[in-house]
């Protein structure tokens, strides 16, 4: 991999972006985190955030700081990455209806009403932030975009390491990725 290139991990709120990054820094590509929101129940490996990332589009100056790392973006943000940067994203897919409930327990768990999460929209609002991401490969000149199945990835571990080590086209240590692969998290099922 360029250690100019930023590797992007998003996607919809419990689709393994946690568990991606964790991937990666195992392979051997460092985080960008400030480790501001720690590792809980929910997360207990953590989160791999970086605070400066929610205030895209107003602040990029943190973005050469993430130059050779992977850093986590909200699926909203994306779009504002600016273009004078190379990237590497990586957009986590899961379940619609996993997400969903791996949502509501989160919310449960920490005392807060669950009465606004849109339920049956929660497909459309996937589908959306997919569509838009892929509008914002299209017209971005410096992304690529490389779709993961969460719920593939846990099924069959080595081949989506092997495909994520080939987008990224890097040296990664495909054994050390595929052993931090948590099945213990895997808690909200909806099919068998």
């Amino acid at each position: 991999m360029d250690r100019d290139t930023i590797v992007v991990v998003t996607g919809l709120p419990r689709s393994g972006t946690s568990m991606m990054m964790r991937m990666l820094e195992a392979g051997g590509i460092p985080p960008l985190t400030d480790k501001v929101r720690k590792a809980n129940q929910d997360n207990p490996h953590g989160y791999y955030e970086y605070e400066r990332v929610k205030k895209l589009p107003e602040d990029t100056d943190w973005l050469p700081l993430a130059r050779g790392k992977a850093v986590k973006v909200l699926a909203e943000l994306v779009k504002y990455l600016p273009h004078h940067h190379r990237y590497k994203v990586i957009f986590m897919e899961r379940d619609p209806d996993e997400m969903l409930e791996s949502q509501r327990k989160m919310l449960v768990r920490l005392g807060k009403d669950t009465q606004d999460i849109p339920g049956v929209r929660w497909k459309d609002i996937f589908q959306r932030y997919r569509d838009a991401m892929g509008r914002a490969v299209e017209e971005h000149p410096t992304m690529d975009v490389l779709y993961t199945d969460y719920n593939e990835l846990l099924v069959e571990p080595e081949e989506g390491v092997r495909r994520v080590a080939s987008f990224i086209d890097g040296e990664l240590d495909t054994a050390k990725m595929v052993s931090v692969i948590d099945q213990g998290l895997y808690r909200t099922r909806t099919k068998d």
